[in-house]
């Protein structure tokens, strides 16, 4: 970002705190009042102009846990919803967890790969129209126009890969535009940045296995680079992130991942990733995930959330403070867990989401950040449970001073941006 840039969202800020300030002093509630409408209203405004894109959503099968989703054990990023929020478009991805590096275990990832496509393809057919799947930029663009919502597909976690790198062409054959290589626990392909925990002998993976990317992984992103889709490094390992980065030929994206510096936890970007990132083009994406949001530096929060780790059976050190609830044999005792950390922790606000697109904004630039919120698989803060409730981000952004040109290229813009640069390195290699 040059130096006007960064001056004039330091300016628009400063005047949008003033404005609060100011308002807020006046004696007649009416004035304030109808500031806030007008904030409101301009809010609304650009949200509905802008297209309001989500970059990670998990896609719903009869095995997702329910805590994961809303009210009725119904998606966060329906279709009823995504029209109630004025979101346009959503990457659902194609994720699998952990599980056995064995053949068989690599042969029920790619079952329930196969299974979540399948599920996202229906989804798509049973609107009757209603819901359009987009395999390129244009096509988002065509079913915003069209005001029909767009599912874009995405794909995390390369054990459903089976070892093989060319199964990549068989997902982008299916539709999948966004490529993430892990999740929790080290895999063939890349390091996590979430060692696996294992439960009978109480103790983690070591923190590297490859010291990064493996020469599949190196493959996998030159494949990715080569088919003309953009790849994602949401929870890599640093080191595997750094690779990535300065291997892709294309601009790359973290499509769920917020700041270590404010979160201090592994699964964050460190200043060093987000740096490279900018400098790569990219863009992060910031998430409505309270664990990942929150300042987790204060040392009697810290010293809380080991007393509960270790009341549930967990060693007191952490990748993550409720990471690996599952390995906790009593599902009783996996639930307390969960109820007691996150009463501990907090759940997160907008605001929180804010101060880390903030930080962002500040250090690389305007056009490296989006919002990819992982809702359906923990995310929901206050305000923001749901895509339902997606206008209050762009409330929130317009109170930070962010110009209705920033919150288009937040919400959707930079995204957009590097899908077309990855479209053209695929055109360039036909």
């Amino acid at each position: 970002m040059n130096g006007l840039a960064r001056f004039r969202i330091a300016l628009q800020r400063a005047l949008g705190c003033l404005l609060i300030v100011f308002t807020t002093s006046l004696p007649v509630q009416a004035e304030t009042a109808l500031s806030e409408a007008e904030i409101i209203s301009k809010a609304q405004a650009i949200h509905a102009d802008a297209l309001v894109l989500d970059a990670h959503a998990d896609i719903v099968i009869p095995s997702t846990s329910l805590s994961y989703l809303g009210e009725g054990g119904v998606s966060k990023v329906s279709p009823e919803k995504l029209a109630a929020g004025g979101v346009n478009a959503v990457i659902m991805s194609v994720a699998v967890g952990p599980g056995p590096r064995t053949p068989e275990g690599d042969a029920d990832a790619r079952a329930v790969a196969e299974e979540k496509l399948a599920a996202a393809l229906k989804l798509v057919e049973d609107s009757a129209g209603g819901v359009v799947l987009a395999t390129s930029a244009a096509e988002i663009e065509a079913a915003k126009a069209a005001g029909k919502p767009a599912i874009l597909l995405g794909f995390q976690n390369a054990r459903s890969l089976e070892g093989d790198v060319n199964a990549l062409d068989y997902f982008y054959d299916a539709g999948v535009r966004v490529f993430g290589l892990n999740h929790l626990g080290h895999n063939d392909f890349s390091d996590s940045s979430r060692p696996l925990y294992d439960g009978a002998t109480k103790s983690y993976e070591p923190t590297e296995e490859h010291g990064g990317l493996s020469p599949l992984g190196i493959a996998a992103i030159e494949r990715i680079n080569a088919l003309g889709g953009v790849v994602d490094i949401s929870q890599m390992s640093k080191a595997a992130a750094l690779q990535a980065v300065s291997l892709s030929q294309s601009p790359v994206i973290a499509s769920h991942s917020n700041v270590r510096a404010i979160s201090n936890v592994t699964r964050n970007l460190s200043d060093e990733e987000i740096d490279l990132v900018g400098e790569n083009g990219g863009v992060i994406h910031v998430a409505a995930f309270g664990a990942y949001l929150v300042a987790l530096s204060d040392p009697d929060l810290l010293e809380a959330v080991k007393t509960v780790r270790v009341k549930a059976g967990l060693p007191e050190e952490y990748s993550y403070p409720y990471e690996l609830y599952w390995e906790l044999e009593d599902p009783a005792v996996q639930r307390a867990f969960l109820v007691e950390m996150r009463s501990t922790i907090g759940r997160g606000s907008v605001s929180d989401m804010i101060a880390h697109i903030n930080y962002i904004v500040d250090r690389i630039g305007i056009d490296h950040v989006g919002i990819g919120n992982d809702f359906n698989h923990g995310s929901s803060i206050k305000g923001y449970a749901d895509a339902s409730q997606a206008l209050n981000v762009t409330i929130a952004l317009v109170r930070a001073g962010y110009s209705a040109e920033d919150i288009q290229q937040i919400w959707g813009g930079n995204f957009l941006r590097v899908l077309k640069m990855a479209e053209e390195r695929r055109s360039g290699t036909d």
